[in-house]
């Protein structure tokens, strides 16, 4: 060390720091540096925010007396709490060194590269130098290492998670949810450290979850949820378990579709993305991809025009325009040339097919497919990511000739799916899909020109794509229901039983492989009553009858199914049986008033119910259809019944009497008194 030390000072300074990566892949609230100068002290920087390059610039400086140890230890830790931290954080980095190695840089700054994270070695920029004088004194620039048996905990949990995510290892993870509970077991409801207690064990548990050695999806949600109760909007962690819980919400959708989930999820992103502005850490790394997975899967969901259905839609187009502007943003920051140009221009044009899927503009759709058409030209052949974008391309075409019927546009979207094919060797984990999508266009097309060419190629394709797809793929019943739509289309023409057989057993398949709650199920269920009633048509055997009626049963009957589709196959049930003189026309009829009923109390307004109502083609004869069968089978006292309660449903909706309580309208005639009020319901 240069100089004598006697009545000097040491002054490091903590510049910069880069490549930050976290072990265990969980997103920090911030990073932090900590000086450990001997067994029971350490100094530490402020926590402070990584930027979207995982940079950190910290400027902050520590001065000690020349009488501190010579060798200490330098660690980058990641804090994941913006206040008051639970525990000393996640180790991101950690060396060994001395005063001597840093002094001998002299006053210039230097790197203090560590040991590799996921390949990528973290480092610091530092300056060291020795002052001849300091006002501050050494006990109040120092934290104690001592530590309670919670911080002990905390750390020791944050330690197994990270190794878990490093080596796959079942028991780290057991190890870390167990140091987690011991926390949260000493931080009760009213301590200080509860919800942070929380969140670091449904980060676990969801990771957990996520590499299949979870399996409690339900229990790591509520943890999440009880985290944004106590860190409610203003809380400096808010943001971050907004997050977290958008998160395990997305992944418990994926693996357990029932609408609730993203119906949560694109709320909550309602509130996130003004939170994240662009160019924040989080916004980069987790929260854009998060969004666009909400507008992609809530796209996807069935039409429901429930009062909770119109709100979903709302928070979606809401969500798009936010998209769309960010995208638009990065485009003026990535002028042509730039290495990311095409990945900006991708995700406009993404953004703006999704909300042309909500707002139906053309202008949109056109805009889409232009921007896709510069990134392919940004993509040539050889280009790592030109597959996606011939995909995309593919996919904005067949949407455009949906609309327009241009047959020019329907064929080359088959090319560009022929082309992506040629990119994909047939062991590829995506070939599967690539033949499912280029199967779609040419049904398609045979939807609109009825060439048989094209449904047998469809068919030829759909096969060969479902031999790829593994049985326990989530996505493969749909596959599975594309194949057999396929097939019902070319058995109307050509009536062969066997496309019959196949479809019933590709069915059939499906349903096994589904949840007895998985929404999709109804349409498994419309499509086997749709071949049950097609080969009756033709072979007049009861037992399909019988066989359509039990489908017809059980789609109106799936509890996961929005109403709407419920019942229109009520309503087709009965429309059939009455057609089949079948004796379940009566069970049809009643199910149609019980959903119509449900569906129509939840809407909160009688306007938006009276739209409800009206939205059912042939709703109101219902009452007078329904009273005409059980008078066919002499049953009268079962006609009126129903005549009444049809009346009950129709006749308030009509003359708009059914008002809610809370939408009674109070007026006052000016200048009169409060006691003179005129109430009238509005």
């Amino acid at each position: 060390m240069p100089g004598s030390l006697e009545e000097q000072y040491i002054r490091l300074e903590v510049v910069t720091g880069k490549n930050l990566q976290v072990p265990s892949q969980r997103i920090p609230a911030g990073i932090y540096i900590s000086i450990n100068i001997d067994l029971r002290r350490r100094w530490k920087t402020a926590i402070k925010v990584v930027s979207s390059h995982k940079y950190v610039v910290w400027g902050d400086i520590m001065t000690l007396s020349s009488y501190a140890s010579p060798a200490f230890s330098v660690e980058i830790r990641a804090s994941y709490e913006a206040g008051r931290m639970l525990g000393s954080g996640e180790v991101i980095g950690e060396l060994q060194t001395s005063w001597d190695e840093l002094l001998d840089h002299g006053d210039e700054s230097f790197e203090l590269s560590f040991p590799p994270v996921r390949g990528i070695h973290p480092s610091l920029a530092l300056k060291a130098a020795v002052v001849h004088a300091c006002d501050d004194q050494d006990g109040a620039l120092f934290h104690s290492l001592v530590g309670c048996g919670g911080a002990r905990d905390t750390d020791a949990g944050h330690a197994q998670s990270a190794e878990y995510m490093t080596s796959k290892t079942v028991s780290h993870l057991n190890d870390a949810v167990q140091h987690f509970q011991l926390v949260l077991d000493q931080c009760l409801v009213d301590h200080f450290n509860h919800a942070a207690a929380l969140t670091n064990l449904a980060c676990a548990r969801l990771e957990g979850c996520i590499q299949k050695d979870i399996q409690d999806a339900d229990t790591t949600t509520s943890l999440f949820r009880k985290t944004i109760a106590l860190r409610p909007q203003g809380h400096p962690d808010h943001t971050l378990s907004l997050y977290n819980l958008i998160r395990a919400l997305n992944w418990h959708y994926s693996k357990e579709p029932t609408a609730a989930y993203i119906h949560e999820s694109a709320q909550l992103c309602c509130k996130l993305l003004p939170l994240c502005p662009k160019g924040t850490y989080l916004r980069s790394v987790g929260v854009d991809s998060a969004v666009d997975y909400v507008i992609g899967k809530c796209n996807n969901l069935p039409i429901d025009t429930s009062n909770e259905g119109i709100h979903l839609r709302r928070n979606v187009l809401e969500l798009c325009p936010m998209r769309a502007y960010n995208f638009v943003v990065k485009l003026c920051l990535c002028p042509e040339g730039h290495p990311d140009r095409d990945t900006y221009l991708n995700n406009l044009a993404i953004s703006l097919e999704h909300r042309f899927s909500h707002q139906g503009k053309p202008n949109g759709l056109d805009e889409a497919i232009s921007l896709h058409e510069e990134v392919l030209r940004l993509r040539p052949v050889g280009h790592r990511y030109r597959r996606f974008s011939l995909g995309n391309l593919g996919g904005a075409l067949v949407t455009c000739f949906n609309r327009r019927g241009d047959i020019d546009v329907i064929t080359r979207a088959i090319n560009l799916y022929h082309d992506v094919l040629t990119l994909h060797l047939p062991r590829h984990l995506r070939h599967g899909t690539t033949l499912n999508n280029l199967a779609l266009a040419p049904k398609t097309r045979y939807d609109k020109l009825h060439v048989s060419e094209d449904l047998n190629e469809a068919i030829d394709l759909f096969r060969e794509s479902l031999q790829l797809i593994p049985l326990d793929d989530p996505e493969r019943h749909g596959n599975l229901f594309n194949l057999s739509s396929a097939l019902c289309s070319r058995f109307t023409h050509t009536q062969e039983d066997e496309d019959i057989k196949e479809i019933i057993n590709l069915c059939q398949e499906s349903l096994a492989a589904l949840s007895s709650l998985y929404p999709d199920r109804y349409f498994i269920y419309m499509r086997l009553q749709e071949i049950y009633l097609s080969r009756y048509r033709i072979l007049h055997d009861p037992v399909d009858l019988l066989l359509a009626v039990e489908n017809f049963r059980l789609a109106s009957r799936h509890p996961t199914q929005g109403f709407p589709w419920r019942i229109s196959e009520a309503i087709d049930w009965a429309r059939q049986a009455e057609v089949y003189h079948h004796e379940s026309a009566l069970e049809a009829y009643q199910m149609c008033f019980e959903l119509f009923d449900s569906h129509v109390m939840t809407r909160s307004s009688i306007i938006s119910r009276h739209e409800a109502a009206s939205t059912f083609r042939g709703a109101q004869s219902l009452p007078v259809y329904a009273a005409s069968c059980p008078i066919r089978s002499g049953n009268p006292h079962r006609a009126v019944e129903l005549v009444e309660q049809g009346r009950g449903q129709q006749w308030p909706l009509a003359s708009r009497l059914r008002t809610p309580l809370e939408e009674a309208g109070i007026f006052t005639n000016e200048g009169q008194f409060p006691g003179n009020n005129v109430y009238r319901i509005a």
